[in-house]
């Protein structure tokens, strides 16, 4: 056992002096994967570095791109912003110009419809006229033939005629007469029928002349115009022609009335019309047909007013319906000046409201168409 233990020692080496065997194939790998290790680090962090470099770089391409597609999408919007505004201003041009011409065509046919209403009062008046020459002519010639009748039947054969049988008269008188005779009546209505034959002697034209005072308060209120009697024509106006032509007898129906006129609210309208089976007369009535309610005096009555929405109708005269339309016919023309209906020159408005006037006051003097 001794022998066996010596040669155990000989073959195994003391523990101090111990050498590790040759390495195996693995084992051989070992220090060289260490160092491959080491290298595939610094290779792993090179790319690293280089991926990250390359997406910042990425990055800022996209952000420069992105940039300029949006500054492109920014032009193009401002571009099309500012073609919309363009579209705007033309057509707000188009408005304006349609609303302009509205405008002026409703001037015009407000001013053609005036004029036509004063052609056609022109024409009504011309033929009212005609209409009175030919029934005075009417008139004379139905008495020439009453006239004749009277002398046929005076003249009977115990009692003859002379005018009617000339061979009767004397010679002396028979050779001054020519043809049939008539009486002095017959012959003087035969002349008198005759010389309204005769063309009239052309009327002498009429001479007009501005007054400056007048022409120069026109200007002023027509630079503002309003109804307010505070300016210095409307104050004339009511003063002179309004005040007075709206002055009746009953001074606080006259009042109401001026109210009415100034508010146009004043309906004026024939009373035959509330005749008519459809109308209901439900509302006071003053005055009446044979009575006005403005002057209090017996007159008849051809047509009445409505003092607004009150339903109490006032019968007037055709006096005081000449003075109520005349005022009504001047607030009318100064409101279509101030609503600027009426597109004339400044002269030509100015002898339209003295024309105006003129008839308020012959209306307050008492002067009125025959068909009032």
């Amino acid at each position: 056992s001794q022998a066996n233990f010596e040669e155990d020692s000989q073959k195994q080496p003391a523990i101090g002096h111990w050498k590790p065997l040759m390495p195996s194939k693995g084992n051989k790998e070992e220090p060289e994967t260490g160092c491959q290790d080491a290298g595939g680090v610094d290779e792993t962090q090179s790319t690293e570095q280089l991926n990250m470099s390359r997406l910042r770089s990425s990055s800022v391409e996209i952000r420069e791109k992105g940039s300029e597609f949006l500054k492109e999408e920014l032009h193009k919007a401002q571009k099309e912003l500012k073609l919309k505004d363009k579209e705007c201003e033309r057509l707000s041009k188009v408005r304006e110009q349609l609303e302009q011409e509205l405008e002026e065509l409703t001037a015009s046919l407000f001013e053609e419809a005036h004029k036509m209403v004063r052609e056609a009062n022109t024409k009504q008046a011309a033929s009212e006229k005609q209409l009175r020459e030919a029934r005075g002519k009417i008139d004379m010639l139905q008495a020439e033939v009453t006239a004749l009748k009277t002398l046929v039947i005076t003249s009977t054969p115990s009692s003859p005629n002379r005018e009617l049988h000339p061979q009767l008269q004397s010679p002396s008188k028979a050779g001054f007469r020519k043809g049939h005779g008539r009486n002095k009546s017959t012959s003087s209505a035969v002349v008198s029928a005759a010389s309204q034959n005769v063309t009239p002697e052309p009327v002498s034209r009429e001479c007009k002349e501005v007054d400056s005072i007048l022409f120069a308060e026109f200007q002023a209120w027509k630079e503002s115009p309003t109804l307010d009697k505070s300016s210095s024509f409307l104050d004339r106006i009511y003063r002179e022609d309004v005040g007075p032509c709206l002055d009746f007898t009953k001074q606080e129906l006259s009042e109401l009335v001026r109210v009415a006129v100034e508010q146009n609210t004043l309906t004026i309208e024939p009373v035959a019309s509330q005749t008519l089976p459809m109308v209901k007369v439900s509302a006071e009535e003053c005055g009446g047909p044979k009575k006005c309610a403005l002057s209090g005096l017996p007159r008849t009555c051809k047509h009445r007013i409505m003092l607004g929405d009150s339903g109490n109708y006032y019968y007037i005269s055709p006096s005081c319906r000449a003075r109520i339309t005349a005022v009504c016919n001047f607030f009318t023309y100064i409101r279509y000046i101030q609503q600027g209906l009426v597109r004339q020159d400044v002269e030509l408005m100015y002898w339209e409201v003295m024309r105006l006037r003129r008839e308020m006051s012959l209306a307050k003097l008492g002067f009125y168409p025959s068909d009032m």
